[in-house]
């Protein structure tokens, strides 16, 4: 269990991280910033997805 606390302690902040880096390249100037936070983007939901499936997880683990 505790491989999985660690994994989704790690999912959650990659996708704070890839929100904040999102917002800033927001903000940036023409499409190739809007593009990069876009993809960006796109990587937090996959992040959260993953966090969200080990919860998941855990919870089962735990309901045993």
């Amino acid at each position: 269990m505790d491989l999985v606390n660690v994994l989704i302690v790690v999912f959650m902040i990659a996708a704070l991280v890839v929100v904040v880096l999102g917002v800033l390249n927001m903000g940036r100037p023409g499409i190739e910033g809007r593009q990069r936070a876009n993809k960006l983007m796109q990587f937090r939901v996959l992040f959260q997805f993953i966090a969200i499936v080990l919860i998941g997880i855990l919870l089962l683990i735990w309901a045993r």
